[in-house]
Parts: C-alpha cells; structure tokens; sequence
C-alpha cells in the first residue's frame, strides 16, 4: 500500500476524520490539512497536552500533514482553495449536511475545478435519513448503532462506555477504506472522480454481523445471551488471583480440551457447548475458582505453553510496550512525541508520516505558490485577513 503522489485536501477536525487522513499520510499521500484562520481545528488546544503543549489527539492524527490556514467563508479565500484543488486528488470533509454547499467546497462545485477527484463526506448519521442533521459523538453513535447496549453482562445492568472511540475510529477506517478504493477505481479506468457518503454509525452497525441474522430474523440478540457476549462460560473474562483479568476463547473444542488438560481438569472436558442452564452455572462457578487460584502473569504463562486461546488483559500503557505489539512495529518511538502509527506489515510497507503534526497555517505559503499565487498574491491575502 503506496499513495506517494497522491495529494489529499483535509477539511476535518477533531479525531474521524484527522485518522481517516492519517492513514493516507502514512501510507504516503501528501496531505494538506485546510484550517481556518482563527483557531484552526479544534483539537490542536485540547488536553491532555504533549510536553510542546499541542493537545495529544491531535499530535496523534496530524503527523506529516502540512497546514493552509484559509477562509473558506470569503471569495478570495475559496478561490485559492479552489486552486489546490485543481491539483489534488482527493477532497474528505466532516462537516454537517448542507455546510459545504453554503461554503462553495461541495462535490459538484469542486468537480468543475478536477473532475475526476474523490470526495468522501464523513459524518455522524450520513447524508441521508432522519438523523442526517443531527449533532453527535461516539457515545450517540454506538448507541444508535447497537453495541453499546451489548457491551454489559446482562439487560439489568447499566451499558458501559467503551474504552475507546469505536464509532469515531471505525467511521475514519471506513473513510480511508473507501477513498482507496475509490483511487483503485479511478485507476483502473471503471469511475472517474467519485462522491463517498461515509458515516461513522453505518462503520460500527457493520461490526453486527455475529448478531445481526438474529436481529434481523425473530428475535433481539440480549446482552450476555449470545455466544459472544457472556452466555457461555468458555468465552469469558475471569478475574486472577492478584485483581487482573484473563480472557478465556475456547470456542472451538480443541482449545477447550487443551486448556482442561492444562489445567488438570479433564473432567471439564465433556462440559462444553452444553446448553443446559444449569451445567453452564456450575461451569462458570468452577472457572471462576479456577482462575482465582493464580496471578494473571501466572496465568500468561500458561497461555505460551498451551495452545487454547487464553490470553492476558492489559492495561493500554502494558498493550504498548507488550513483545507482541513492539514487535510488529507500528509504536513509534523516536523522533518528537510516541505514537501508535501505520498497523500495516507487508512486503512493502510504507514509511509512515515524516515529522510531528504542523503548526496552524505552516505552509500557507509554500502550498498556495506552489498552486500558482505568487508571493505577492499571498500576502495581500494575509493583510486582507483571508490567509494566515
């Protein structure tokens, strides 16, 4: 996966849209983050902060990118947009239905300045349905979208916020995904430029797929009553001797028969996949002595040995600095502030994003001279207030 020469205009803000482009940074395209001239996105000031005092998440999403600060809200200011976009190949907005339009940086406007480029639309609900115009953030999506009301052991208990952003995550997955395709596609002579209408709730209602038959069928999948949410005791968290917390995934009865003979409880073995009630609570009881009997690393240790889909939970600081993780080669390390990069390996694999996030405004000049402004052009702009 290589996007070298390939030029992205970012108009997003905050996290879904910034990671969707952070990827194509890293995989290589040259991409131009369009900031306004007042405070730019909103996410450069938000805590925590890096020791530059830049806010984290946006030091996270932004590496490579360089910085236009340019009002779109202005006739000037767009007419220099549209000059770079006259040269890109990509356009990814996160603005709210209808914004782009009152703006001019719409699809249909923009395709008069480069008509075969791909603009990809990343919002909340989509450009389409009721919800369409709706304000939101993660909790509202996975909310709407299932999972968050999966995401307890049972209908009783209170749904419990994800440790991560799912929603905002998969949606810039989903984003990047889609423009690459959309790339392929154009390159392959079977579109030219193409819209992409992605929505971060439609990214997470796509991860139903293990519930979705029975959601859509006779019955409403409930929480800790399907095979993978807590119903059966062989796929489950369990508590250690020392207050941690193990993962037990003996779906298939070759795990479960290698982890009874690793623990020394052969007369486990014919108890799984049973469906009696009744047999599944002594089970559960039986594996929650069991496993409280040792330390989670004790645990780990174990799980190097046999073959039977056991595994340790780790904080997010121990996942980091895991031999796992290390040595799949995606945690940058050096080189300004550590981050997780590009969770790509292959033959080819690209370098990832060159340098730290840019500063708000940049490569105002550097991107528009390049476009055809000359230097005088630029500054009379930035006297006007258009620029910065």
């Amino acid at each position: 996966m290589r996007l070298d020469g390939v030029r992205v205009l970012d108009l997003t803000r905050l996290l879904p849209g910034p990671y969707a482009t952070q990827l194509l940074a890293d995989a290589g395209a040259d991409v131009v983050k369009i900031e306004d001239t007042d405070a730019g996105d909103y996410a450069r000031h938000m805590p925590p902060t890096t020791d530059d005092g830049v806010g984290a998440v946006f030091d996270a999403v932004n590496r490579g990118k360089r910085s236009v600060a340019v009002d779109l809200k202005h006739e000037e200011g767009r007419a220099a947009f549209y000059e770079l976009v006259a040269d890109a190949d990509v356009v990814v907005e996160s603005f709210r239905p209808g914004v782009t339009d009152r703006l001019g940086v719409d699809h249909e406007t923009l395709t008069d300045h480069r008509k075969d480029l791909v603009y990809c639309s990343l919002t909340g609900y989509g450009q389409s349905g009721p919800y369409a115009d709706r304000a939101g953030h993660d909790l509202n999506y996975v909310g709407l979208a299932g999972l968050l009301d999966m995401t307890r052991e049972g209908a009783e208990e209170t749904p419990r916020l994800p440790g991560y952003q799912v929603a905002d995550m998969a949606g810039g997955l989903l984003a990047a995904f889609s423009v690459c395709s959309a790339l392929l596609s154009r390159e392959l002579g079977n579109t030219g430029g193409e819209y992409l209408d992605v929505a971060l709730t439609d990214a997470v209602v796509s991860f139903s797929q293990a519930v979705a038959p029975a959601a859509l069928g006779d019955g409403d999948p409930r929480p800790g009553e399907t095979p993978l949410t807590g119903r059966y005791p062989w796929y489950d968290v369990y508590e250690t001797a020392d207050g941690r917390y193990v993962t037990l995934g003996a779906l298939e009865p070759r795990f479960w028969t290698t982890f009874c003979e690793a623990v020394d409880r052969p007369d486990l073995v014919g108890a799984h996949m049973t469906d009696d009630s009744a047999e599944l609570a002594a089970l559960r009881a039986e594996l929650t002595e069991l496993f409280r009997s040792r330390t989670r690393e004790e645990w780990a240790e174990l799980a190097a040995d046999a073959d039977a889909a056991l595994g340790a939970v780790y904080t997010p600081m121990e996942a980091l600095e895991h031999p796992q993780i290390e040595t799949r080669g995606y945690v940058e390390r050096g080189g300004g502030t550590p981050r997780v990069g590009l969770p790509l390996c292959g033959s080819d694999r690209p370098a990832g994003a060159d340098g730290g996030p840019p500063g708000h405004g940049e490569h105002t000049d550097e991107v528009l001279t390049a476009a055809g402004l000359s230097a005088t052009e630029v500054e009379r702009l930035r006297e006007a207030g258009v620029v910065s």
